[in-house]
């Protein structure tokens, strides 16, 4: 990566004050270096790591660690890749998700239903066809559909360009093995 006259270089947005040799790398995030030397700055969606750039080879103790704590950031992420297309955790809390979801043209999600959680369907762009309890119904930009506690369900993208839309599940139990395929 390019340098700076410093010999700071980022890939993402960074600001360097007062610092040099320092490496960022940022998703989704601003990240300022303040009166830093040799540093390397790694802010992923699903975590952050800062290090001494010698020390880069430590990492791998860092991961042990996670996984002997049985911390879900070494093997679950934000984003996570189906083949339908992906979601992307946004909040969570003890009795509800919320996540964006992007469902490919002509790929969808197949017949399930849920004991625990109901589901709300939000699309923010394209248009996606639902199936609740043999119903079918097409839902475009801007609107909703609500999935009731125990509901068969599926989704579809009948359209050209992937369906983008915001899903928020509630109830006593939100674990993805709540789901049933039919």
């Amino acid at each position: 990566m390019a340098k700076n006259d410093e010999g700071n270089s980022a890939l993402g947005e960074a600001i360097f004050e007062q610092s040099k040799n320092c490496l960022v790398y940022s998703e989704d995030a601003l990240v300022s270096v303040v009166g830093l030397e040799d540093v390397m700055v790694v802010n992923t969606k699903d975590a952050l790591l800062v290090a001494a750039k010698d020390k880069a080879q430590d990492v791998k103790k860092v991961v042990e660690q996670l996984d002997k704590a049985n911390r879900p950031e070494t093997v679950q992420h934000r984003r996570v890749y189906r083949p339908w297309g992906w979601s992307e955790r946004i909040s969570e809390g003890e009795r509800f998700r919320v996540q964006s979801m992007m469902i490919e043209p002509g790929k969808g999600l197949t017949l399930q239903r849920h004991i625990h959680r109901a589901e709300h369907w939000v699309v923010v762009s394209g248009t996606l066809e639902v199936t609740i309890d043999g119903k079918d119904e097409l839902i475009s930009e801007n609107q909703s559909v609500f999935v009731p506690l125990g509901a068969r369900h599926k989704l579809q993208n009948p359209g050209k360009i992937p369906v983008r839309m915001i899903e928020v599940q509630s109830g006593a139990y939100i674990a993805e093995d709540d789901i049933l395929r039919v």
